[in-house]
């Protein structure tokens, strides 16, 4: 496993939920609005996740079918306990090896995962392969580079501060490409025409600093992840270093993400 993703335990959807899953789900019905697609579609969530995006495909999008697949057996299992709608089914599958024939859905989407993808080329070539002529093919991720989620920017920023080998974990890093420039150049690349980039932004709200910090200890993704590694003390320190910058009443911050589409 690379030093960089020793701390993606993205397995545990319901710390997961409190964690991202939340700020995932606020963002897709904005996403969904400018995907703004007719009723009836055979739809293809890959890397569903917690099924946040699913859900929300389900209640707003009146889709004719929806399959969700994801590395992850918890999350398949969890996302299928959360939408039991029977228009939608889960499976486990990458997003380089769909596990759909060719030219079977309308659209292929995806929540704040492409970027976690190994073969990010090879997937978007899948996902044109299994989507009908005249379909669409898209997907959001949220803007590392530019400190679009700030509550993960306010943690990466401190842990720097106390741990130098902190800065190598930082999703800013580790993803340079989630720009718009950068993305619209990616897909593209892999054969793509009319690409469209746009920002989608919701605020991230907490009640005080301790709801702020509570989904970092739960161990679900990079920066919980890292947490979870320090020692009890390290952790502390942490903790009073970002309570000390954050304050100890309600914390607000913005999410922003870039949004993608692109005829299939």
């Amino acid at each position: 496993m690379h030093e960089a993703d020793q701390h993606d335990a993205w397995s545990a959807g319901r710390s997961y939920d409190e964690y991202m899953g939340r700020w995932s789900g606020a963002v897709a019905g904005a996403f969904l609005e400018w995907l703004d697609l007719p009723a009836g579609l055979d739809w293809l969530d890959v890397g569903c996740g917690t099924g946040a995006l699913s859900a929300a495909v389900i209640e707003r999008c009146a889709p004719d079918s929806l399959i969700g697949i994801d590395p992850s057996d918890g999350f398949v299992r969890h996302a299928a306990g959360i939408v039991t709608d029977p228009r939608a089914r889960f499976e486990v599958g990458t997003a380089e090896h769909l596990p759909a024939a060719g030219d079977t859905v309308d659209v292929v989407t995806s929540a704040l995962a492409y970027n976690f993808v190994p073969d990010r080329i090879a997937a978007l070539r899948e996902f044109r392969r299994v989507t009908r002529p005249g379909g669409t093919v898209s997907f959001y991720v949220w803007d590392y580079p530019g400190g679009g989620v700030g509550f993960i920017d306010a943690f990466w920023k401190a842990a720097a501060a106390l741990d130098a080998a902190a800065g190598g974990l930082d999703e800013a890093v580790r993803f340079p490409f989630c720009t718009a420039g950068s993305l619209e150049d990616e897909v593209e690349s892999a054969g793509y025409s009319d690409v469209e980039v746009v920002a989608l932004e919701v605020p991230t709200r907490f009640a005080d600093f301790e709801a702020f910090w509570h989904p970092f200890t739960l161990g679900a993704g990079p920066a919980p992840g890292y947490l979870a590694s320090l020692s009890t003390d390290a952790g502390e320190r942490l903790r009073r270093l970002l309570r000390d910058q954050l304050g100890g009443g309600v914390v607000e911050l913005t999410a922003r993400a870039w949004a993608v589409r692109a005829p299939a």
